[in-house]
């Protein structure tokens, strides 16, 4: 929504009181930016502080859900619970590099269940391992604009996902069906035009 000059105008000219009055009525019905603001104004916290503290809490949270693995419907709740819990980091935070980093061990901690994964039925794991592909193809594109200096550190992470790829038989598979080309897991490997080949790929009815 875009706001006109009058409209501009007519909220400089509250009072203090008033536009206190009136952010504090805001912040009450949206909790994200008020969580936003205390994080850019006085958390004592800083992104890397926070960004390591969610890498806790994904380590532990996907620890905890693998008991639920055999019901696979569950456990993809929980995990999509898990990734809104990183997706309001990035929005609190504005942490780049924690949006990839975070999804990509997100997608490393499940798959460290490999062998518990490939005792289940190929249909019931089917929807995880779309969404799992769906997370790598969105880290490859998010890569492609992140500054080079990163890149090191995000190696390490693809690597650990490609070796695990590898040591999954029907998620192989299924990368190889909906156009993800495990080779790309480096990022001077990744595709200038990444993010096209996933919206040609989606178009043709893939990645869902």
């Amino acid at each position: 929504m875009e706001y006109s000059k009058e409209f501009k105008a007519a909220l400089s000219a509250f009072s203090g009181a008033e536009k206190d009055k009136l952010i504090f009525r805001l912040l009450k019905k949206d909790k994200l930016l008020s969580k936003k603001l205390y994080f850019e104004l006085i958390d004592p916290e800083t992104t890397d502080d926070k960004r390591n503290a969610m890498e806790e809490n994904v380590e532990g949270k996907v620890l905890l859900a693998s008991k639920y693995i055999g019901n696979a419907k569950y456990f993809l709740s929980v995990i999509r619970k898990i990734s809104a819990e990183i997706t309001e980091h990035i929005k609190i935070t504005t942490d780049k590099f924690g949006e990839i980093s975070l999804n990509l061990l997100l997608v490393n901690k499940i798959l460290e269940y490999n062998a518990d994964l490939s005792r289940q039925r190929f249909d019931n794991v089917y929807k995880l391992y779309i969404y799992i592909i769906n997370k790598i193809f969105k880290s490859l594109i998010l890569i492609k604009k992140l500054d080079e200096d990163y890149w090191l550190e995000i190696d390490e992470l693809l690597r650990d996902t490609q070796k695990k790829i590898s040591q999954n038989h029907y998620l192989q598979k299924l990368c190889i069906n909906n156009g993800l080309d495990t080779h790309w897991l480096e990022c001077e490997r990744i595709p200038d035009h990444i993010d096209l080949l996933m919206k040609d790929m989606k178009a043709q009815g893939y990645l869902r």
